[in-house]
């Protein structure tokens, strides 16, 4: 939230509660509103999850717009401030290549065309992440010793307007963050007092700017891991904390000499200086208490009104809270572990929950939730991950009250769709906020505004800031509706990110940015989709005199399932970034012509929990070519024809993402018919790789149909002779062999394979050789005897030994 904000005509300016206009004052019923950003973070331990929940909502101004972005590695940049009226005095080179970061900014439109105004939330590639800034203040008595450049009026020092942009591009880690700041800090000042989040996946740091050279950071995780807290602009807010001890509190060295020459300096009993009260307003005013009590309340802290806060008309003129007993920076929630929909909603609460706070009951009670807020964000940091994935940036370009906020991996993330997002380019940004703000009233909450302007190819920042206008404005019509359909859609994005993030936790790193730009492309097309349908159907019902078609008052969108509390039409996130998953692949098989053969099947998994589709494909000539068979979740093939022939599935889910199975061979033979006495029937084990020889046609039948593969007569053999066969098993590696030599018999038998007798005899008379190839690389299958000399010099080519012949069959 900044001070002063340099506008055009229509631009307002708020300085701390009060607001002025180049072109005319503006009356109002009531104060305008103050520092009014809210900064909240969860601990790890106060969450479902165990990751730590951290950003800020900030306010300003009614349809005020954002830009979301990438910033690109620079070299040597300067940084300098216009953080006032005219260019400032705050200049700061970085010598150096920066790093890439991911920016959620002003646009150029009131910047005089600057596109570097107020870089306050973003993540850069060595997973830093920025919230910034939640304005604060400080007392007169620190001011009158110490005052910030703003207050000197000389337009000196670090400001909002690029301090989350210096440590984006220039701190490797959240600690290196708070020391570049400080560092900065003591060599040019403050231009005024904020508090700054810099986090990484180990620290959340909280960096106060207390004073015009003064700073105090206190590392959050480390101090408040089991703590909420939340920052409504408050400077007073206190922590006690070992300020000697640098693992948890870094400082300016002039810290506690500052507060005691102001004769501010207070302590806590442990005798630590209280650097809130020391430095901070006694009384922020009600508009801040309100806040701080209603956020407190939702997370279920125990205040009690009329001993932690009284309510009535505060110092600022607002109502609400108008005296706090304790303010502190952390405290403890209560009911259960906080979830991420939670987290995210809690930057809308209006008091709803709390007696005397309810915002929609009394609007001169200024809200967390509010009309002035232009951009929410929460970073989602989980611990034990890599940098590139460890957070998690959850982004909602308006109001949080009727947004939703989208999820990316901004530190991996390289590109943006500029039809969603636009660039930070002036000239674009000049014509949307005029064409989509009716008669260019700009930072007005007008309804004349959200009806203006196609919704097709609309930012969505500007589609969000028209839902948001029509909801608030129409609150008894409009708000139940929309917000009952946000929270379904909000629930789901949340839910498929959990899919999404499964498969990035399981992808290479390699592969990481390109799924990091995938699923944010994705997540936005489709929220995008969602809500400018949302919007065109708010539109119509609004100027269908607030009825929807069949004459009913209260808007209900055609999307959501009240019953249910979903979409109607689920949302295509996940499924068009995470492929279904084949758990059970198809199975090859032999059979015997004419055979009933098994369904192929797979079993596939979802992860996106859409229903699938299958395409079965068929190859006859070994996988190169294929074609479509069927489309149910099983197949039947045909054993008809006597061949081989491969069967594999496409399974595709609603996304139209597939995952293609393994080939099955399906093998159809002849069937074994009994043949002359002497036929040596010649089989093949598909899974083995053994060829396998037999006499008797009942055991080559009975081994077709347990899945070999009978490839016909391989010789005729003599059905007696004075040189038999024997035949031996091995039952460690499952195959069998062949051999005339009782000493290679009595070998292998002492090695332990099985004797399993006599399985035929050699032809004395040496009518046809039958030769024997050995495989020095298999384990099963070594053996292989044919008639057929080709086949001997072809295996031999292929590696195998050829030991000469094994012995002969009748010649034919």
């Amino acid at each position: 939230m900044r001070h002063f904000r340099l506008g055009g005509a229509k631009r307002a300016f708020l300085n701390f509660g009060k607001a002025v206009t180049v072109a005319a004052s503006i009356m109002v019923a009531m104060p305008t509103a103050a520092l009014a950003c809210t900064q909240i973070y969860m601990g790890p331990q106060t969450t479902a999850s165990g990751d730590t929940y951290v950003g800020r909502s900030e306010d300003y101004s009614d349809r005020h717009s954002k830009v979301f972005g990438i910033k690109q590695p620079q070299t040597n940049p300067t940084f300098s401030s216009y953080e006032n009226w005219n260019d400032g005095d705050f200049v700061w080179t970085y010598e150096g290549t920066t790093y890439r970061y991911t920016f959620v900014r002003d646009s150029p439109t009131g910047w005089d065309n600057h596109t570097d105004a107020y870089g306050e939330a973003g993540t850069n590639e060595k997973g830093v992440s920025v919230s910034a800034t939640d304005t604060g203040d400080y007392n007169d008595k620190v001011k009158a010793v110490d005052p910030t450049g703003a207050d000197k009026g000389t337009n000196t020092g670090l400001g909002e307007y690029n301090a989350a942009d210096i440590v984006l591009s220039c701190a490797s880690t959240a600690r290196e963050g708070v020391e570049l700041l400080g560092k900065i800090i003591d060599e040019k000042g403050a231009y005024d007092c904020n508090s700054i989040i810099i986090a990484d996946a180990n620290e959340t740091w909280d960096f106060f700017m207390v004073s015009g050279t003064q700073w105090c950071a206190v590392n959050m995780t480390k101090v408040a891991p089991d703590k909420v807290s939340v920052d409504p602009n408050m400077g007073n807010l206190k922590y006690d904390v070992n300020l000697s001890d640098t693992s948890v509190c870094l400082h300016s060295a002039n810290l506690e000499e500052t507060a005691k020459t102001a004769g501010s300096a207070t302590y806590f009993d442990d005798g630590q200086l209280d650097v809130g009260t020391s430095f901070g307003l006694a009384d922020p005013g009600a508009a801040q208490y309100s806040r701080y009590v209603q956020a407190h309340l939702y997370f279920g802290d125990s205040l009690t009104e009329g001993t932690d806060y009284t309510l009535g008309k505060g110092s600022d003129g607002w109502s609400g809270v108008a005296t706090l007993t304790d303010p502190q920076l952390f405290f403890t929630p209560s009911g259960d572990k906080i979830s991420l929909f939670t987290a995210l909603r809690s930057y809308a609460t209006r008091g709803e929950n709390v007696s005397g706070l309810n915002s929609n009951e009394n609007a001169s009670i200024w809200p967390v939730g509010n009309d002035h807020t232009v951009e929410t964000h929460m970073f989602d940091i989980r611990s034990g991950l890599d940098s590139s994935i460890a957070t998690v940036q959850w982004e909602a370009l308006s109001r949080a009250e009727f947004s939703v906020a989208l999820p990316s991996y901004s530190a991996l993330l390289t590109q943006v769709d500029t039809t969603i997002f636009p660039e930070d380019d002036a000239s674009t940004w000049n014509t949307l906020d005029s064409t989509y703000n009716a008669n260019n009233d700009y930072e007005q909450d007008l309804v004349s505004s959200a009806l203006a302007g196609d919704v097709n190819g609309m930012p969505l920042d500007y589609v969000l800031m028209d839902i948001n206008t029509l909801a608030f404005q129409n609150r008894s019509t409009m708000a139940s509706g929309t917000r009952a359909y946000l929270d379904a859609l909000q629930k789901e994005i949340i839910a498929q990110q959990e899919v999404v993030d499964a498969k990035m936790q399981a992808t290479d790193a390699s592969g990481r940015t390109d799924l990091a730009n995938k699923a944010f492309d994705v997540v936005s097309k489709a929220t995008y989709a969602k809500l400018q349908t949302l919007l065109t159907e708010m539109r119509d019902f609004y100027n269908n005199g607030q009825k929807n078609a069949d004459g009913s008052t209260t808007f209900t969108p055609s999307d959501y399932d009240a019953t249910n509390k979903t979409l109607k039409d689920p949302l295509q996130y996940a499924s068009k970034v995470v492929a279904p998953t084949i758990t059970t692949q198809p199975a090859s098989a032999s059979y015997v012509q004419k055979d009933a053969a098994t369904a192929l099947s797979v079993q596939a998994t979802e992860p996106a929990g859409t229903s699938l589709s299958y395409q079965w494909m068929k190859s006859t000539d070994g996988g190169k070519t294929w074609k479509k068979v069927s489309t149910s979740d099983t197949y039947t093939p045909a054993t008809t024809d006597e061949g081989e022939a491969q069967y594999k599935v496409v399974v595709t889910n609603e996304g139209g993402l597939s995952t293609e199975s393994d080939v099955a061979t399906i093998s159809v033979s002849k069937p074994v018919e009994p043949e002359p006495a002497g036929s040596m029937y010649r089989l093949y084990n598909p899974n083995s790789g053994e060829h396998f020889y037999t006499a008797s046609s009942y055991e080559a039948g009975s081994l077709v149909k347990a899945g070999w593969r009978y490839e016909g007569i391989g010789w005729m053999a003599p059905t007696s002779s004075s040189t038999p066969v024997y035949r031996l098993y091995n039952p460690n590696a499952g195959d069998h062999h062949y051999t005339t030599s009782a000493a290679e018999k009595d070998s292998l038998v002492k090695a332990g394979w099985r004797y399993e007798g006599i399985g035929w005899y050699s032809d004395d008379a040496k009518g046809e050789p039958v030769y024997r190839e050995y495989n020095p690389n298999a384990k099963a299958g070594a053996h292989n005897f044919t008639t057929n000399k080709a086949e001997d010099e072809m295996l031999a080519n292929a590696g195998w030994n050829q030991e000469g012949i094994a012995w002969y069959g009748v010649k034919q």
